[in-house]
């Protein structure tokens, strides 16, 4: 291990990604996790064609392929009257060949990050550390200096806080307070595929729209399982992920929507409920050798399907500026930061405007399924267009030079 190795505060995907991005580069790195082990909590995730050029520049493209899954449509689907709202055909040769050769897929959080961490095990510049909670840091000259749970301390040449919404780095870097609390309550559980009734499983990833709720399920681990999220308003609030929810509570929240619906929410009796947070986008979020990444940097809801996708383009485009700045961190976060924040804050900001959608009531949901009708991806027998994604799906290019002056 180099004398100045980064330091990675934040085990995640986000992280992990990181770490495998410099240390491909030829950096050390020590990564340090609050949690007993390093794991991921969660089940499935999207993965728009944006993101797997990043699996390409970390080497991740086979590994990945093994446990995703491509479906063939995006469907949204009008939770009171069952009604396609919008069907866009994710599977094909026309995605394929406007998005570069790439398809869209879904895979298990689990497979996800451990296809990162048996990745990161295996090379020697990664050094991963569990059971340290990271509580603040000192910049001292050309160091930083990570203060520990505990009392210990260690040096590296550059500090990326991956450590989530909750991040104690961009507490003491930015100092802007709590995540924003959405109102929104997601449930989530798996179910074997065996339970799950015929006529309603499918290779789709379908949302089903309904008055302040929705439901999406698809397929993971090659159709082996199925992912079930639920959606719903609530003042309810308890921090973390690892909360189990009150069935009684889901059901009542769907229980005008469609047979279709409750049939796949009675399958299970036990969930796993969060709440979802963002915060305002940020228009930095570096300073000096210290900077953010992922949901440290820009949380966002899940109505994109985005969140993991920007923490791994993070990665990438970081570890690229940080070589192309021959390893001045300082410079190199702020070129990384310069390229993110509009992107991201992009994401963040449809991902509230998607989840208005959604959730639409009353008129408001007619004139949305209206408008969509009117849509390209509403006419099956239309040849598809995807620009209205365009700006998301076409992704970044890993950069090759410093940015313009």
């Amino acid at each position: 291990m180099s004398a100045d190795p980064v330091l990675v505060a934040g085990g995640g995907i986000g992280g992990l990604a990181a770490a495998l991005a410099l240390a491909r580069k030829g950096r050390a790195v020590r990564v340090f996790e609050q949690g007993a082990e390093f794991r991921e909590i969660g089940a499935g995730i999207q993965l728009g064609p944006n993101v797997y050029r990043m699996f390409e520049a970390l080497g991740l493209t086979h590994a990945i392929e093994r446990y995703s899954v491509h479906p063939d449509n995006l469907v949204m689907k009008d939770a009171l009257t069952g009604e396609d709202v919008i069907r866009v055909p994710v599977g094909g040769d026309a995605f394929r060949e406007r998005f570069g050769g790439y398809l869209y897929g879904v895979i298990h959080r689990g497979d996800l990050y451990q296809v990162l961490l048996e990745t990161c095990r295996a090379h020697d510049r990664i050094e991963l550390n569990a059971l340290t909670r990271c509580l603040s840091y000192e910049e001292r000259g050309d160091r930083v200096v990570l203060q520990l749970e505990g009392g210990g301390r260690v040096e590296g040449c550059a500090l990326i806080g991956a450590d989530g919404l909750w991040s104690k780095v961009r507490a003491q870097l930015l100092a802007d307070g709590k995540p924003r609390v959405s109102g929104h309550i997601a449930y989530r559980a798996v179910l074997p595929r065996a339970e799950v009734p015929g006529d309603l499983w499918q290779n789709n990833v379908v949302l089903w729209a309904g008055p302040r709720t929705h439901l999406v399920h698809y397929p993971l681990r090659r159709g082996e399982l199925y992912n079930l999220v639920a959606v719903f308003h609530s003042d309810r609030y308890e921090e973390g992920w690892d909360v189990y929810g009150d069935p009684a509570e889901l059901h009542a929240k769907f229980a005008s929507e469609r047979p279709e619906v409750r049939r796949l929410l009675e399958k299970i009796n036990v969930w796993k409920m969060w709440v979802l947070c963002d915060r305002e986008p940020a228009r930095e979020w570096s300073r000096g050798r210290v900077t953010l990444l992922g949901d440290a940097a820009h949380p966002m809801l899940q109505y994109l399907a985005q969140g993991a996708n920007m923490a791994l383009e993070d990665a990438v485009v970081l570890a690229a500026y940080a070589e192309l700045a021959g390893w001045d961190f300082a410079r190199a976060f702020r070129w990384y930061q310069d390229a993110r924040y509009l992107r991201t804050a992009r994401v963040q900001v449809t991902a509230r405007y998607y989840g208005d959608i959604y959730h639409a009531a009353g008129v408001v949901r007619e004139v949305r399924n209206w408008f969509l009708a009117s849509k390209p991806g509403a006419d099956p027998n239309a040849r598809p267009s995807f620009e209205g994604v365009a700006w998301l799906y076409d992704g970044i290019r890993v950069p090759t030079a410093p940015p313009a002056a």
